[in-house]
């Protein structure tokens, strides 16, 4: 992958406290049309990465104060380098188990001293050919997320100008309509809605894996909370004539800030929204109960607020249960949606530091459970 076969000039730094061995490496490879920066010691090394860019890094295992597995340790530790890849290619003199050693603490390959020339070229144009391939990945991934978000904005729009239009015929605002008439509007209303809810739930989604998601933090009152979603949902499940209730015994001797976390109130209430309405649409029979409880949870054993939402409907396959909370996962009911709600109410959970957890039994119905961690601290 010289300049010959390739437009593109690769940066390389190489890292050695040996001169010498610095000097051939760039003769090498500039031989080889390669643009090369030496330093001579894993600091400096460090600085250089910092404030410029490269697509290769060269480093030598055994240098004087710090080490190469401690600059590729703290290469690889650096929040803002792991936003780029970065191929790494240890240079050693020294046993087996330094190889091992080198790849725990995030090398990509290594070559022994003294190497053949052509081993370290083949080497580097390997490593050279997987960050192209990994950049053009990256690069599909963010071109399919701004196209999902400017679709999604821009769908947005004739959706809510629909909705009032169909609002404003079912007032007869511009003129009187029959009965059936009336019906039918209602119909395409509640299409109209469901694919608004669709689209409004893909922009929140591609908003959290593009890292633009910002909640609001707050005291949210979790307690009030649920009531509001069963109020707000409770005409659908007497529809199907569904009990749908909440119990939150449990918190009444707790003080003021029973059920109380902080975090972002309209994200949180989305999550509850989702699992209850989920519970009533796959429930045909019986009912959903949602319970809030206090309780230690976690390694650290810390006060967490749960959440359940239990329903005595479908339930959901085995198989299925280890995926539903991945993007576009549906599940293999005939009702099953998009595959976003769940997904989107993981990463809110997820980005209060809380954990999402299903269990269920076909026929029987299901269980899910929030864990949100208190933090009623401002």
């Amino acid at each position: 992958m010289s300049v010959a076969e390739n437009s593109k000039v690769f940066r390389i730094l190489a890292v050695d406290d040996t001169q010498d061995n610095l000097i051939l490496v760039q003769t090498i490879l500039e031989s080889e049309g390669y643009e090369i920066e030496l330093v001579s010691d894993g600091l400096s090394a460090l600085k250089k990465v910092e404030q410029s860019s490269f697509d290769l890094i060269l480093l030598d295992v055994m240098m004087p104060g710090m080490d190469g597995y401690e600059v590729t340790r703290r290469i690889r530790g650096n929040p803002e380098l792991k936003k780029i890849y970065i191929p790494i290619l240890l240079i050693t003199a020294f046993h087996e188990s330094s190889v091992v050693e080198g790849l725990d603490v995030g090398a990509d390959d290594f070559i022994r001293k003294p190497f053949d020339t052509d081993e370290l070229l083949a080497r580097v144009r390997s490593l050279l050919r997987l960050k192209e391939s990994l950049d053009e990945q990256r690069k599909m991934a963010r071109q399919r997320e701004d196209f999902v978000s400017r679709l999604t904005h821009d769908l947005r729009t004739p959706l809510v100008a629909a909705d009032r239009m169909l609002y404003l015929f079912q007032e007869e605002a511009f003129c009187k309509i029959s009965p059936e008439m009336k019906q039918a509007i209602s119909v395409m209303i509640r299409s109209n809605q469901n694919l608004m809810q669709m689209v409004n739930t893909l922009l929140e989604v591609s908003r959290f894996e593009a890292g633009k998601k910002t909640l609001n933090w707050e005291s949210c009152d979790l307690k009030e909370t649920a009531q509001e979603v069963v109020s707000e949902l409770n005409p659908l499940a007497m529809e199907k004539q569904l009990t749908l209730k909440v119990d939150t015994h449990k918190l009444d001797s707790l003080g003021d800030k029973a059920g109380v976390v902080m975090g972002d109130s309209l994200e949180l209430r989305r999550v509850l929204s989702n699992l209850v309405g989920n519970a009533i649409k796959f429930t045909d029979t019986g009912g959903v109960e949602i319970r809030l409880r206090e309780e230690p949870y976690g390694p650290q054993k810390q006060t967490y607020l749960t959440i359940e939402v239990e329903d005595t409907g479908y339930g959901i396959a085995p198989e299925d249960q280890a995926t539903i909370f991945e993007r576009f996962r549906q599940g293999k009911n005939k009702r099953s949606g998009s595959g976003l709600g769940l997904h989107l109410s993981s990463r809110i959970v997820e980005a209060h530091g809380g954990k999402i957890e299903v269990t269920s039994v076909l026929g029987q119905g299901s269980k899910f459970t929030v864990h949100l961690p208190k933090n009623t601290e401002e």
